[in-house]
């Protein structure tokens, strides 16, 4: 079938869900729309739970079991996907920035998943588990897909990653002494590599930073641009030009006024030795 989206259970429940829905339904020889009928919903319903852009509500997980049989199959599925540790939208933006040519980062009070290194990764979820944010199985999914993500970016050709880090995200301790000291020498070596660039906006930026949140904006290998922003609660991705070009502007705007590379590696060298004292 042309135009399929191929669908990557391992990025999230969500995904997975929606490929065991696809999977019976062709397995049947239904079309959505067919499928649709028998569950209640519209063929563009059952096409987004299948591509993981609309998640599987407890009704609709009750009527897949009802329609193909099979016990409570789906509810059990839809209750792991109601359960997960991730922000609703960001397993659709996964499998984009798996394909992305470029990656445009901007951060505030934390590093980007992508430059986490494992200690620093751990201790952000182990915190989380002891607010009882997430669970220990949350936290081990979000460890497992953050892997996932950052081996993706050592693919032949890579993406170019441009990343600006707030200065609130070199001040912000995570985790012990070690763990900081290596997270910041992960930054170095990540500013060395010859398809990154690195930038801090510093406070003094005021209000001439651009964002006021973060946000992940992607370029794909046919120019189509995509933008991933998120709040505490939620994330969103949007593929509408009237706000990803102007987004793009703004981020090119924040890293004309961050500081250069050079210096952004010598801000981060200094904030290691201090950790490291």
């Amino acid at each position: 079938m042309l135009n399929r989206k191929e669908l990557e259970p391992e990025n999230s429940p969500e995904a997975a869900f929606g490929k065991r829905l696809r999977t019976s339904r062709d397995e049947r020889g239904w079309t959505q729309d067919e499928l649709g009928e028998r569950m209640g919903y519209s063929g563009t319903h059952i096409s987004a739970v299948e591509t993981g852009r609309r998640p599987p509500t407890p009704h609709f997980a009750a009527s897949a079991d009802k329609a193909f049989g099979t016990g409570d199959e789906f509810d059990r599925q839809g209750r792991a996907v109601r359960n997960t540790g991730l922000l609703e939208g960001f397993p659709e933006y996964v499998p984009h920035e798996k394909r992305a040519v470029e990656i445009r980062l901007f951060e505030l009070g934390i590093m980007p998943g992508l430059l986490q290194t494992p200690e620093y990764a751990s201790a952000i979820t182990t915190g989380a588990v002891r607010r009882g944010a997430i669970t220990e199985q949350q936290a081990e999914e979000r460890l497992t897909l953050l892997m996932t993500r950052q081996a993706a970016l050592k693919r032949t050709p890579g993406p170019m990653i441009h990343v600006v880090l707030d200065e609130s995200c070199l001040l912000r301790k995570v985790g012990s002494p070690e763990v900081m000291a290596e997270q910041l020498s992960s930054l170095i070596r990540f500013a060395e590599l010859p398809s990154t660039v690195l930038q801090v906006a510093p406070y003094e930026l005021g209000e001439r930073r651009s964002f006021d949140l973060p946000i992940n904006l992607l370029t794909l290998a046919d120019r189509t641009h995509l933008a991933y922003a998120e709040s505490s609660h939620r994330g969103q991705l949007v593929r509408e030009t009237t706000f990803v070009l102007p987004a793009l502007t703004a981020y090119h705007q924040l890293q004309a006024e961050a500081l250069g590379q050079a210096t952004s590696v010598a801000m981060i060298e200094k904030l290691r030795k201090g950790t490291l004292q």
